[in-house]
């Protein structure tokens, strides 16, 4: 599926929409980068988001919004996809825990869009950005319209 926006008036639908969520501004993320199926979005650390108070690491819940959001705006970005998506599925695989301290940065890349499903990596960095903290493969509706219902091909 190909759309008539440019690829600059996806990218500024992808940062307005991610600027626009609730969980997004609670977790202080921030839309870095953003093009041609890519984003970056980075999350400071904060002691609200901690999942275990004697380690100080942030919850894994944490993470992985940073992640579907990255991936979201990725699939938003690309030049075959709609200007709008929803997850269908995400695994993520958490490779260690984030740094106490340290800001977590996201960078997804949607590299397969179908007529009906875009494909995104993504991995998450701390500030020792050689050892990534997680690792994700998802997939995000493609067809334009994420609120459409699965029975409809059943009428």
């Amino acid at each position: 599926m190909t759309t008539d926006l440019t690829p600059e008036k996806k990218a500024e639908i992808a940062r307005g929409f991610t600027e626009a969520i609730p969980h997004c501004r609670a977790l202080g993320m921030t839309l870095v980068d953003i093009g041609e199926g890519e984003a970056t979005i980075t999350m400071p650390y904060d002691e609200r988001f901690v999942g275990d108070p004697r380690t100080g690491v942030i919850h894994g819940g944490a993470v992985s919004a940073l992640m579907d959001t990255c991936c979201g705006a990725a699939v938003m970005s690309h030049p075959d996809a709609p200007a709008i998506t929803a997850t269908i599925d995400l695994r993520i695989d958490y490779m260690r825990p984030a740094t106490p301290g340290q800001r977590i940065t996201a960078k997804a890349t949607c590299y397969n869009v179908t007529r009906s499903v875009a494909f995104v990596r993504a991995v998450a960095l701390d500030e020792d950005e050689n050892r990534p903290v997680a690792t994700a493969t998802g997939a995000f509706t493609a067809d334009g319209d994420p609120r459409r219902k699965s029975n409809e091909a059943l009428s």
